[in-house]
């Protein structure tokens, strides 16, 4: 793997499965990768297909080994949020855990991981990419502490763009895609779950691509993107 030290630095999270494996798979000819997630034997099993990737096994949600973790990363190009988790329901019947998870995961965790890799993409002038979601931009019944964490998220985004203006953010809004986490979401839906109606991971991957490789002047801000 002659060269590979030479490329930039991505790490992305969520990377054993799903959007986030994909990206990875997308960002691999160009990048070197450090695959965030728990499932130590998921992330090992993507890092195996791509030359110059290593598993980055941290709990986001653990604030000491997130920030541990973090040190040893000096100079980093690319950080793609986009682990997440989706909790379902009415305002009636959703208990305040479940609003606490969805804000934990997908809106404290973004910031706290982005707040200590600051140093290191100040470094790169690099480039923040969020995975956020059509939940993000319309709340529908049912979703609200889903919708809640993405509006959050992007607030989170917009903040971040103007705060670090040497740096690039993009956030990216998919609509339903081909995941586990669908799955289950149709699940809970009462629904048949039918992929052909649904984006690919792979689609989504490729939008992350298109940011990250936008000519150096230009910054995509926002993409969304929709099942035809």
């Amino acid at each position: 793997m002659a060269g590979m030290t030479d490329l930039p630095l991505a790490l992305v999270t969520g990377a054993s499965r799903g959007i986030g494996a994909a990206i990875a798979h997308q960002l691999a000819p160009t990048h070197r990768l450090l695959l965030g997630g728990r499932d130590e034997d998921a992330l090992a099993r993507v890092a195996e297909e791509l030359p110059g990737a290593e598993p980055w096994r941290v709990d986001l949600t653990d604030s000491s080994a997130v920030e541990a973790a973090a040190s040893r990363i000096s100079e980093l190009d690319v950080l793609v949020h986009s682990a997440g988790a989706a909790r379902l329901g009415t305002i009636a019947e959703v208990p305040a855990d479940a609003w606490r998870t969805s804000l934990e995961v997908n809106v404290v965790a973004v910031a706290e991981l982005t707040r200590v890799l600051l140093p290191a993409l100040r470094a790169a002038r690099g480039h923040v990419v969020v995975i956020n979601s059509g939940a993000g931009l319309n709340a529908r019944p049912g979703w609200a502490p889903y919708a809640a964490s993405k509006f959050a998220a992007r607030a989170f985004a917009d903040a971040l763009r103007v705060e670090e203006p040497e740096l690039r953010v993009t956030s990216i809004f998919p609509g339903r895609t081909d995941t586990e986490m669908q799955r289950a979401v149709v699940t809970h839906e009462g629904g048949s779950y039918d992929a052909a109606r649904y984006l690919r991971p792979d689609s989504v991957a490729t939008a992350v691509l298109t940011a990250v490789t936008a000519t150096p002047e230009a910054q995509l801000t926002e993409i969304t993107i929709r099942p035809r």
